[in-house]
This record gives C-alpha cells, structure tokens and sequence, in this order.
C-alpha cells in the first residue's frame, strides 16, 4: 500500500483526501429522456447526495463540486433562474444534513452576484457548520479558475501598494495563500462526468498535480459504483510529483 507523506509528496495514499468533481450533462441526461433540462438538474441533487456519503464513509476529506460557473449566467435565462431557485431548495433544505452529519460546507465564489436571500442563506449554512469536524463539502458557485487567479493576484497588489510586501517577495506560496481553498490541500483527483475531456475553468491554480479522471456517465447517473471506479483509478496511478521511479522507491523502501 502507498503511503502520503504530505500535500507535494511524491507517493499518494489509496484515498484522495480532496476530490474534485465538474457534475455535468445534467441536461443531456434529461433531453435523452425526453424531459425537461431542469429535471436533470433536479435528478443530479440525488448524485451529489450519493457522492457526499461515499465520500465521507471513504476517508476523504474534502470534496469540492463545481455547480455553477461564471460563465454559467450565459446560459437561458429559464434555465438560470431554475438553477437559483434549486440552489435555494437545498441551502434551506440540505445544510440540517450536513449538520447531523458533522459535515462542514464552504462556498467559493464570486458571492456577490447572488440575490441577498442566496447569500444570507450561504453565510448563516457556512455559520452553522463551522464547527462541525467532520468531511468538508465546498460548493464552487459562480467561479471560474481564472478569476480565482486575478482576485489573489489582486489582493497580492494590494498589499504591495500598502507597503506591507515588496514585489520581489512574490512567489507562487504568497500567491497560493490569496487563493480559494488555501487552507486546503490541493485536490488530489479530478473527475467530470459526461463525456468530455476538459477542466472548463475549474480550480486551474488547484490543480497543477491532480490525477485527471473522465467518465462518459451523465452526473445524474454518477452514484457509488461509478464513483468508486474514479476511487479505484486513483489508486492505481502512481504520482512522481517530479521525481523518478527510483525515486520513489527510495521513499517507499525508506517508510
């Protein structure tokens, strides 16, 4: 068995503490079934529930899902508006669950987008389980990896302009702390559902050294034995961080 020696290490342990997930093809999976897009959306908050238990009974420690995008506010206007009010359903209806289940949830973001009512209900849910100790749940809503990467750049300048650093003390740690999930380790594995074979903006500075694992599953259809077969993949690849083969021998053979 391989054992983590700590968030750059070279040798990964059999369960990620931090997964990824781009949940997508909510719409397709409705439009084969001849429904409604909003019905898939309403079928992919039974996955999301599934994927949460698999991963808190799993061992990981956080798992970071990509609900909506920036670029998301493209979409029809019937559609988005349907997304708000199921985002609202579950921050009313979910985070009790999450309480009763010691689960933490954090939400990242550009916030301010959302009516007042979706950001009060995210700050009184974050509030209520802060001191939950239990898997952290992130909700990326209204987030893109490059926006992510010019506010901490921004707050970077900002401190710059104040006096308080120099520019020559940039460097990619000063940087990563201004990011969102800094307090967290960097996320070990990243799945999309549906099909396609790209990040679309998601956790771009975040996942430098991620395992990458796409499944032709609709989300809606992403439930445990599709996500343990995601599990099971990590836990065969072997992570070099940069170093060799003989290199990671040497630390195996040293633990």
């Amino acid at each position: 068995m391989s054992t983590s020696i700590d968030d750059k290490g070279a040798v990964a342990g059999n369960v990620p503490r931090h997964v990824a997930i781009i949940m997508d093809g909510n719409n397709r999976w409705a439009k084969k079934r001849l429904m409604p897009g909003i019905a898939g959306h309403k079928s992919g908050v039974e996955a999301v529930r599934s994927v949460v238990e698999v991963s808190a009974r799993s061992g990981v420690e956080v798992l970071t899902l990509f609900a909506f995008s920036s670029e998301n506010w493209r979409r029809p206007a019937t559609e988005v508006s349907a997304l708000m009010q199921l985002f609202t359903i579950a921050l009313e209806r979910e985070v009790k669950r999450l309480k009763r289940n010691n689960l933490r949830l954090v939400v990242i973001g550009d916030k301010s987008a959302f009516s007042e009512k979706i950001q009060t209900l995210i700050a009184n849910a974050e509030e209520l389980t802060a001191a939950n100790t239990g898997m952290t749940l992130v909700i990326a809503a209204n987030y893109g990896g490059q926006w992510d990467i010019a506010q901490a750049a921004r707050k970077v300048a900002e401190e710059v302009r104040n006096g308080r650093i120099e520019a020559a003390d940039i460097d990619e740690s000063l940087l990563h702390r201004h990011t969102c999930l800094s307090q967290y380790p960097a996320p070990d594995l990243l799945i999309r559902t549906g099909g396609e074979q790209r990040i679309s903006n998601f956790l771009l500075w975040q996942c430098a050294y991620s395992e990458f694992y796409f499944c032709d599953a609709f989300w809606p259809d992403f439930r445990e034995v599709e996500y343990q077969k995601a599990l099971d993949a990590f836990a065969n690849r072997t992570r070099r961080f940069g170093r060799t083969d003989d290199q990671l021998k040497g630390v195996s053979d040293s633990d």
